[in-house]
């Protein structure tokens, strides 16, 4: 009965310890101490005209149709996938970021 009342309580350590690890994880995220890479702030982006994707459409060939340099596009449409875009999908092709 001893061994069983051992394994029972070292169990229990083990999950109060996992629970408090959890916890502090989250409230360190929350108050922005958290492990990992540290998180760069957002650059103030301001379009001053859109493009509404249409099929087929590439990073390549919007950047080529509106004259567009790969720098510039991407910077001024920071959450693009070049890989997956959908039609209608609103892109960016004037603007500046600050």
């Amino acid at each position: 009965m001893a061994k069983n009342s051992s394994k029972v309580a070292i169990m229990n350590l083990i999950l109060l310890l996992s629970l408090l690890l959890m916890v502090s994880m989250a409230e360190s995220r929350q108050l922005g101490i958290g492990f990992g890479k540290e998180e760069t702030s957002n650059p103030n982006i301001n379009c001053d005209s859109v493009y509404g994707a249409e099929e087929g459409d590439t990073c390549g060939s919007v950047i080529e149709k509106f004259n567009l340099s790969s720098d510039f596009f991407l910077s001024i449409n920071p959450n693009i996938n070049c890989d997956s875009f959908f039609v209608g999908q609103w892109l960016c092709t004037q603007g500046t970021v600050n």
